[in-house]
């Protein structure tokens, strides 16, 4: 009986309810599992990594054991927590707060891919969307509950986690990354952005930064831009030094370790801290420079000698201490370009992306120029507070570039150049416009035409002589034979019906009479035709008269 009830009511349910109950998620638990295992999988990378190159070491100073420790530390370093090491020559606890950028990606990519994929529901085809908040929770709380286990077993080796600095960061990427990946699973909606916009900027500068269509403003498109030449010049300034002093550069490896295996483990590190040097040196082609330690500064005017750095191969990048040269001043046209291209993205879009606010005055435009090279400061402070740290006590206390140093310098440097830049390539634009616009006109008014050529002489057409032949082997009798003279006439048969004999459609109405082209003479009638003469009988040997 319960059965039947339970088939009566699934039967009566509509299609829309059951596909819903049937592809409806845990929830909740479905953010749990996916933040765990994106923690998992962070975890297990770094594990790798870290036990590969322990194995391939010759001389290995602790167990399996103790690489453990180093994976699960380097893992909550790659969160941007800072680490204490216990085990110094002076017994004092010393810090290093340095976070290699290229591993934050793999921890921020985990997240953000386990928010995605649980906020979409899984693989499943046609499943609903999860409520943005819940697969957000979900994914966070999980995460963290992975990631709590890892500090407490990473406290009891070498490389130990500072507390303060775990609980802020850890779920600080974890909050950012997953709640872009929600975001992006509900298609990248504006209003959020709008939101948090509107509590930040005023009315007249939320556009700049995020468009009438939810994408990008022109500000925030300029800023990007712009921070991503500064970012790659350092990396092209990084090349260039690094190959002239290319013998410093390979007596580190050499000074560091011994073996193809700590050869390997120092090239790795030095790829890892790749983007970090990038950062430095866009900073020294800004003017401020970086520090090598407390009151160590290097910068384009001069570079002061640090005895106490260790060898290592990117450090061999470092100017020679001394005052700066001509050669050392060339880096500022990294800063000047990157002014340039944020300028013609705002100039640009001061002439086709206005919006609402159509072709921008040139007030607005230099405003915006400035506002872009703002942003873009803010952009490049960030980045240089997370590639600097410290990397020991006194004297290391200090390593990197100084971050609000760095965003003042972008801002002075790219607000001058862009706002030069817009105002030109706005002018630029709008003559060009005026200009294609005055052409239009002209013709308009006046347009040119092609010379009428002569058209060839019409050739006279022939009238062409139709006639039908009946095909052998046929009942039906042969035509009668007429003059050379004469054109061939098609007559109906007593049915009248030339389709039987396989005429064409066309010509059966040849003989009513009319001839509307002019391409048959008109034959004469049937009356004034002469009239056969009978055949002979047999015998007759005269010729008889016609009847």
């Amino acid at each position: 009986m319960a059965g039947v009830i339970q088939t009566t009511v699934r039967r009566s349910m509509p299609a829309s309810l059951l596909l819903r109950v049937r592809h409806r998620s845990p929830g909740l638990a479905n953010g749990l599992v996916g933040g765990a295992l994106a923690a998992g999988l962070g975890l297990a990378a770094f594990t790798v990594l870290v036990m590969l190159l322990w194995v391939s070491s010759p001389y290995p100073d602790s167990g399996p054991g103790g690489a453990l420790h180093v994976a699960a530390a380097l893992w909550l370093l790659a969160h941007g927590a800072e680490l204490v090491r216990v085990d110094t020559l002076s017994g004092a606890p010393a810090p290093m707060g340095v976070p290699p950028l290229l591993l934050a990606v793999v921890p921020v990519w985990l997240l953000h891919r386990a928010a995605r994929d649980t906020a979409e529901g899984g693989a499943r085809d046609n499943a609903p969307l999860m409520p943005g908040r819940t697969a957000w929770a979900g994914v966070v709380l999980g995460y963290l509950a992975v990631a709590a286990p890892a500090a407490l077993y990473a406290a009891g080796g070498a490389l130990r986690p500072s507390w303060a600095w775990t609980a802020l960061c850890v779920p600080l990427v974890a909050l950012v990354a997953a709640g872009t990946g929600v975001w992006t699973a509900y298609g990248r909606p504006s209003g959020p952005l709008e939101q948090v916009l509107g509590a930040v900027l005023p009315r007249g500068a939320r556009h700049l930064v995020l468009g009438p269509d939810g994408r990008p403003g022109v500000a925030a498109r300029a800023a990007a831009a712009g921070a991503t030449v500064l970012v790659a010049g350092g990396a092209v300034l990084l090349t260039v030094s690094l190959g002239w002093h290319f013998g410093e550069t390979r007596r580190t490896f050499g000074r560091l370790t011994e073996g193809w295996s700590g050869w390997l483990a120092v090239l790795l590190l030095c790829v890892t801290l790749l983007p970090n040097a990038a950062v430095w040196a866009a900073a020294y082609a800004l003017g401020p420079g970086f520090l090598l330690g407390a009151g160590v500064a290097v910068t384009p005017l001069g570079a002061r000698a640090a005895p106490l750095l260790p060898p290592f191969p990117l450090l061999a990048a470092v100017p020679d201490p001394g005052a700066g040269t001509a050669l050392h001043g060339t880096v500022v046209a990294l800063p000047l370009t990157a002014g340039v291209v944020v300028g013609w993205f705002v100039g640009r879009g001061s002439v086709t992306g206005g919006g609402r606010f159509g072709v921008w005055t040139t007030g607005r435009t230099a405003g915006a120029a400035a506002f872009a090279a703002g942003l873009c400061g803010v952009l490049m402070a960030l980045l240089a507070g997370l590639a600097g740290g410290p990397l020991g006590t006194a004297a290391l206390a200090r390593f990197g570039p100084v971050w609000w140093q760095v965003g003042l310098a972008t801002a002075v440097w790219l607000g001058l150049t862009a706002a030069a830049t817009a105002l030109t390539v706005r002018a630029w634009r709008l003559r060009r416009s005026y200009r294609r616009g005055e052409r239009r006109a002209d013709r308009v008014v006046a347009p040119r035409r092609r010379p009428a050529l002569p058209r060839p002489a019409r050739r006279e057409r022939l009238p062409r002589r139709t006639w039908f032949k009946r095909k052998p082997g046929r009942s039906a009798p042969a035509p009668a034979p007429v003059a050379a003279d004469e054109p061939y006439l098609l007559l109906d048969d007593d049915d009248g019906d030339d389709r039987a004999h396989g005429a064409p459609g066309d010509l059966r109405d040849l003989h009513d009479g009319t001839d509307p082209f002019g391409l048959r003479p008109r034959p004469e009638p049937l009356d004034d035709l002469p009239t056969p003469s009978p055949p002979a009988a047999p015998g007759d040997t005269e010729p008889r008269p016609p009847a």
